[in-house]
């Protein structure tokens, strides 16, 4: 049985649709399209959980999150990036393997769509940097896209885009405050980011904010003031990431037991404190909702490639979705083996079970675990 005070992070995305729903009703005479569009959503979200439900009785699982990295370009080069650690993310041509185009991740959303799947998470590299891709799925109006990006990228252009389409929301990456965040992604990059949350702000676009949480950054970004700041910048939503090390080196800066404690305690607090705020806190939020949400429990990762991998922290994969589709792609060998074998709900140190056990999943992908 589970613990009555165990965190539902479904329950929780669910009643924060809801008050971001009433959030932008206050306002509507001002943003008439997002607050038509935002009521829409969350008929479409009850549609949705409908169909995965359905699905599920017959015993197939669908997740409602998909995480999307349409590029593996980026114009940053940020400390202890996890993409470029992982070879994801590079400059220069592309691998043997073509990424996907837009007419392909075109396909990708529509099925995600008639699967029931309500967030598609864009990513990358930086994924400002594929207007096509974001042009495609502006017009699947009964998923929501939230665009993690460094913010540094945001034109005149995209922001016509992001106007016309409130079904794709920016999420712009921050560490804290000017200082924090420059060391991390580079000098001058705050200022710029600041000017991107103005202009959205400006013209009326709902935004959040993604934080990488580190030992260095966890009282400020958790920090009562730090939050009301953002939301009074015009922010709607923020989602805390555990810093998830690449190597010895950067492990001194992922968080421990301890901040781990302290990000617990004072989320808590923010979550009464900000009520009209949607805070999200990854793996936090995960442990809570019963293990690791990866391998399509509650999320799978594409890559720019197209092969399906149990989240982006850890890139393994053992299909293309050129040639399953999602489908068949949350059925692959891989994936029911860390499923069935109790991987996913296994104790860890680390922010994340599957990075801690690379070796494992590494051998899982190539068929020669047990």
């Amino acid at each position: 049985m589970k613990d009555k005070e165990e965190f539902n992070l479904d329950e929780y995305l669910a009643k924060g649709v809801e008050h971001l729903v009433k959030d932008i009703a206050k306002s509507v005479f001002k943003n008439v399209r997002t607050g038509r569009f935002m009521t829409e959503f969350a008929g479409a979200t009850m549609i949705a959980t409908k169909k995965r439900h359905a699905l599920e009785v017959k015993g197939e699982h669908i997740p409602s999150f998909l995480i999307a990295s349409i590029t593996h370009s980026c114009n940053l080069h940020c400390e202890g990036c996890y993409a470029r650690a992982n070879k994801e993310c590079f400059d220069g041509g592309v691998k043997e393997k073509k990424i996907l185009n837009a007419e392909e991740w075109d396909g990708v959303f529509a099925e995600a769509e008639e699967l029931g799947i309500s967030f598609v998470l864009l990513a990358g590299g930086e994924p400002m940097m594929r207007p096509d891709v974001l042009k495609a799925a502006s017009r699947h109006r009964k998923i929501l896209f939230p665009v993690f990006t460094n913010g540094t990228l945001i034109t005149e252009g995209l922001l016509g885009l992001l106007t016309s389409n409130p079904n794709l929301v920016p999420v712009i990456s921050v560490e804290g405050d000017e200082a924090e965040t420059d060391k991390r992604r580079g000098n001058g990059v705050y200022e710029r980011i600041d000017a991107s949350m103005k202009e959205l702000y400006n013209r009326e676009i709902p935004f959040g904010v993604s934080i990488t949480v580190t030992k260095p950054n966890v009282n400020e970004v958790f920090s009562s003031i730090f939050v009301h700041n953002l939301l009074r910048k015009g922010c709607k939503a923020i989602v805390y990431v555990e810093y998830v090390p690449m190597d010895e080196y950067t492990r001194q800066i992922a968080p421990d037991d301890s901040d781990r404690e302290i990000m617990k305690q004072r989320l808590n607090i923010l979550r009464r404190e900000q009520d009209g705020m949607l805070l999200i806190s990854f793996p936090g939020d995960e442990k809570s909702s019963g293990g690791c949400l990866a391998a399509g429990r509650g999320f799978f990762h594409i890559n720019a490639f197209g092969s399906a991998e149990p989240c982006p922290f850890s890139a393994y994969s053992d299909t293309d979705i050129r040639e399953t589709g999602i489908r068949k792609a949350l059925k692959s060998p891989l994936f029911r083996a860390l499923n069935e074998k109790g991987i996913m709900d296994a104790d860890h140190i680390g922010g994340c079970v599957l990075f801690e056990k690379k070796e494992l999943v590494e051998a899982l992908c190539k068929g020669e675990a047990k």
